[in-house]
């Protein structure tokens, strides 16, 4: 497998104090989703939990329902120059009767570490529509459960200790509980390895359930919770437009700047306890 950090020199200047030092960041490495042998998508991604990340892709994209759908997954061939597998293809069988995606011109699933849709050609075709009732749950999150949320979440980033590099996503249970984390270069990529993670052990939908993301709440990230069945979706920083639009659509309760003693509420405001 891949490193999930590397070491490398660095000139470390603090004011009048110069030195030289090793020093952690973050690995990114691409890796290639095959279906069949056909490339489906390639992303840029920290090393680990990649059967995870290609559970969830897939499941957030609608090319899958179920951990069911996949006959097998596994690692390619893919070599470097000195022979080594790379682990950066991972090549997917999908259950006899699941279609494969339309991959044509119009939705291409190539993406970066910075943004999950840059790729793909008009907000209609990402508009995914989720196969779960997010508008129906009757979950309800009591504020100061909320607010300790961000600092539950930090405490867990072990990667980030080292590098300062990764962003994060956490499955909370609405009393607060850690269910799972994750983290990853990409956001997009941290949240389809904690979905992935739900879709293997059986778990989806995720009714009932908080997803927390380190960073902003983007449309895709809002959507990829939809597509989990998750009814809350905090972040804390800011959201998009097409974010909270996309979340009124489909009954998100969406959480923005949530930080400290407060916070705010875009969306399914009933849905948090004051």
């Amino acid at each position: 497998m891949g490193r999930v950090t590397s070491r490398t020199p660095v000139l470390r200047i603090r004011g009048a104090a110069h030195s030289t030092r090793p020093d952690t960041v973050a690995a990114e490495e691409p890796l290639e989703i095959r279906l069949a042998g056909k490339a489906l998508a390639v992303t840029m991604r920290t090393p680990g939990d990649d059967f995870d990340l290609v559970h969830g892709f897939l499941a957030t994209e609608a090319v899958i329902g179920s951990a069911d759908d996949v006959a097998g997954l596994r690692y390619c061939n893919s070599v470097d120059e000195d022979g080594r597998n790379t682990y950066n293809v991972v090549d997917v069988d999908l259950a006899p009767g699941v279609e494969p995606p339309d991959t044509a011109l119009d939705r291409n699933f190539y993406t970066s570490s910075s943004c999950g849709v840059c790729g793909k050609a008009s907000i209609d075709a990402i508009r995914t529509k989720t196969r779960h009732d997010v508008a129906g749950d009757a979950v309800r999150v009591p504020l100061p459960t909320l607010l300790a949320l961000p600092d539950r979440l930090r405490a867990a980033q072990q990667v980030f200790d080292k590098t300062g590099g990764l962003h994060a996503a956490g499955l909370f249970t609405a009393d607060g509980e850690l269910v799972a984390l994750r983290e990853d270069v990409g956001r997009h990529n941290a949240v389809d390895k904690v979905v992935g993670d739900a879709v293997r052990d059986g778990r989806l939908p995720l009714a009932g359930h908080v997803l927390m993301v380190s960073g902003r709440a983007s449309f895709e990230l809002t959507q990829k919770a939809a597509m989990a069945g998750i009814p809350v979706l905090a972040a804390v920083s800011a959201p998009s437009s097409l974010a909270v639009e996309l979340a009124a659509d489909v009954g998100i309760t969406l959480v923005g700047f949530l930080r400290g003693d407060g916070c705010n509420v875009y969306t399914r405001t009933e849905r948090v306890v004051l």
